[in-house]
């Protein structure tokens, strides 16, 4: 089990009657002023000067528990402060930090209870600079299962399970209307939608849940108008949206696009293309022999504009191998476009079976060819000893349909889309090692053994 912390308020939220003013009393423990601003829903109150945890029902301030002073903690969001949050004004009337064990590891997160006399109560939490907008959920959800987890299902959403934990409270300020102990523990289960997180705790006699929100910091610091910046943000949170998500979807959207146009735009060309074949002829070549081996084709035109030329020889070649010295000349220009091709074909048998290496055929493109009337040079050449005669025929094509630079062209536009798939992938990845189905690596495996 990994250390990401529940999420979710404890106690019960409610609605509070208007016209609330703040009522001051005394710590009976060290005399301090204690305020209530939750009037006859607050049922404890913690000192803030002692750590004291007092019986707001109680005319005396009855002392229920006290924290030790070792473990105070100062609020980002002072007790009091009052904003304009979710449309409506709240004051934070009640901080407290609760922490899990996982593995001998301590995890603490902070929560703030919000107030307003009309509304009820809500609640921010944060841990690790990340914060969420929590509210309480009376209606229960439904059990289910999402991909090979545990699930509930509540107002449509599906949530999967996230975190089962056992937190207890370890330090509070202010006033809730629920009792507040120390050595209280409930279990709590975390489902998770992001960006909300279903919660759930549970004290042995009632279940309460609530339902987070992820929430920008900034947002809150506007809202109760909170000087500095908010806590750095620090690793990925169980409901935090995956940043990468929305740029991987809408990058294969543009890719499906793209993609599409390239392939209209490859029907276009295969249609459009001349295309357009010459015969050269047949010829026969014996390697070996101390005689001129090159020859001129007759003379042909190439028409249209400046395109490809591809020569395509075929041959009955048989473990051996030739090379050809193509010259392309312009007959009224005497531009020359010289290239040339090695052509080898190999076959056996051996101890695995049958084997075959090269092709007899061969395939020779240039590109930027203008129009005009031409003739090819070609001069074969093969083994000086051993050659076996070789008879192979040439045919010329002129603007021949490629489709390699749109297979260039859609890897191309695959690229962008699979960083961001990938960058989304490793997120999650990050998001799901902090939960109770952390993904199992081969050195977990290698460890259990």
């Amino acid at each position: 089990m990994s250390g990401a912390p529940f999420n979710g308020p404890s106690g019960p939220g409610g609605r509070a009657s208007a016209g609330a003013a703040v009522r001051s009393l005394s710590c009976p423990g060290c005399g301090a002023a204690v305020e209530l601003r939750g009037l006859g829903w607050t049922q404890t109150v913690a000192c803030g000067s002692c750590a004291r945890v007092l019986d707001a029902r109680d005319p005396n301030l009855a002392v229920l528990h006290e924290f030790s002073r070792a473990l105070t903690t100062e609020p980002a969001i002072p007790l009091g402060s009052r904003g304009q949050w979710r449309g409506a004004p709240y004051e934070v009337i009640g901080f407290q930090v609760r922490r899990i064990m996982v593995e001998q590891v301590p995890y603490s997160w902070r929560e703030y209870l919000l107030f307003n006399p009309y509304l009820g109560f809500r609640y921010l939490t944060e841990y690790d600079g990340h914060w969420n907008d929590v509210v309480t959920v009376h209606d229960v959800p439904v059990s289910s299962s999402s991909g090979g987890k545990p699930a509930v299902t509540s107002e449509g959403r599906t949530y999967q399970h996230f975190q089962t934990a056992q937190p207890r409270t370890v330090f509070v300020l202010g006033e809730f209307p629920w009792e507040i102990r120390g050595d209280d523990q409930v279990e709590s289960r975390d489902y998770v939608d992001p960006p909300y997180m279903l919660s759930s705790e549970a004290d042995g006699t009632e279940i309460t849940w609530s339902r987070g929100e992820y929430t920008d910091p900034a947002e809150i610091w506007r809202a109760f108008k909170l000087a500095g910046s908010p806590p750095p943000v620090r690793g990925v949170f169980a409901n935090q949206p995956n940043p990468a998500a929305g740029r991987s979807a809408s990058r294969w959207r543009l890719c499906g696009t793209l993609l599409l146009v390239l392939f209209v735009l490859g029907i276009a060309r295969l249609v459009t293309a001349r295309n357009d074949r010459v015969d050269l002829g047949s010829y026969a070549f014996t390697p070996g022999q101390q005689v001129m081996t090159a020859f001129t084709t007759p003379p042909f035109d190439l028409k249209g504009s400046r395109a490809n030329v591809q020569v395509a020889l075929r041959s009955d070649l048989q473990n051996s191998w030739m090379y050809v010295n193509y010259a392309l000349v312009n007959e009224a220009t005497g531009q020359v476009f010289d290239f040339g091709r090695e052509v080898s074909a190999y076959a056996g048998r051996d101890s695995d079976g049958a084997w075959s290496e090269g092709s007899p055929r061969d395939k020779a493109k240039i590109g930027g060819v203008p129009a005009g009337r031409y003739f090819l040079r070609v001069e074969p050449e093969g083994p000086a000893e051993g050659g076996r005669p070789v008879n192979y025929s040439l045919r010329l094509q002129r603007d021949v349909p490629s489709f390699l630079y749109f297979f260039l062209g859609m890897l191309a536009l695959l690229v962008p889309p699979a960083v961001a798939a990938l960058g989304a992938a490793s997120f999650e990845t990050k998001r799901w090692a902090e939960s109770d189905h952390a993904p199992v690596s081969a050195s977990d495996e290698d460890d259990d053994e």
